[in-house]
């Protein structure tokens, strides 16, 4: 089983800043900057939302994050996205990064390989439509990912390394509480945009992590150690 931080951080970030680097381009503005001999995600955490888009908390939570100056990461179900195109317009306007979640949220590795595909496929055409740029990341329904698929999508796989399990709970206080006590540099924090109590927890984690000089990335700026 991979460690806390290996299990969650995303496989090919360092390729990707070696070959914009190759390219001569410039790093995104929210960038880490690194320092020989520190800690290259010092105070840096990113935050994933999943399981949306849903009209009104997917809203609320896009107006907290637009207040703080946070970008965050959606992994996006693509049979919530009809309906909510402009949410999905708006992640994209604001800088944040839309990840597919599957078509219909169902764990790849239980159907055939057709069957999988099509989920990541129709998911990715749905987004697309809206944004006019390829989707780069894919965080599979309960991790589950076979290697293989990686050939076939050409996506990189996105996990998470602090859960706080909020989709089972409504008991912000403890949401919070638990998500404080697990961060640390380079994390990725894994919530749910489509509950009001996983809204409230995340704007308060946000809040108070910034007042620790925390600062927030996109998943495709937390690369691997």
């Amino acid at each position: 089983m991979w460690g806390k931080r290996l299990a969650a951080i995303v496989i090919c970030g360092i390729i990707c800043f070696a070959a914009a680097a190759v390219m001569e381009e410039e790093p995104p503005a929210d960038a880490i900057e690194f320092v020989a001999g520190k800690n290259y995600y010092e105070k840096t955490v990113a935050i994933t939302f999943d399981d949306g888009p849903r009209a009104r908390t997917t809203s609320r939570l896009l107006d907290g994050l637009k207040e703080r100056g946070v970008k965050a990461t959606f992994f996006v179900v693509g049979q919530n996205i009809e309906g909510n195109e402009e949410l999905i317009k708006r992640m994209y306007d604001e800088g944040h990064v839309i990840g597919n979640h599957t078509y219909t949220h169902v764990e790849l590795n239980k159907l055939s390989k057709s069957s999988a595909i099509n989920e990541i496929v129709k998911t990715n055409e749905a987004i697309e439509a809206i944004t006019g740029e390829p989707v780069k990341f894919i965080r599979p329904p309960c991790g589950a990912w076979d290697e293989e698929m990686y050939f076939e999508v050409n996506m990189t796989p996105v996990f998470w390394s602090v859960d706080p399990k909020d989709w089972c709970t409504g008991d912000v206080t403890g949401v919070v509480s638990r998500v404080m006590g697990d961060t640390a540099d380079g994390d990725i924090i894994l919530f749910h945009d489509i509950y009001d109590s996983s809204v409230t927890a995340a704007l308060e984690v946000i809040d108070r992590l910034q007042s620790q000089g925390y600062k927030f990335v996109t998943i495709e700026n937390i690369l691997i150690e």
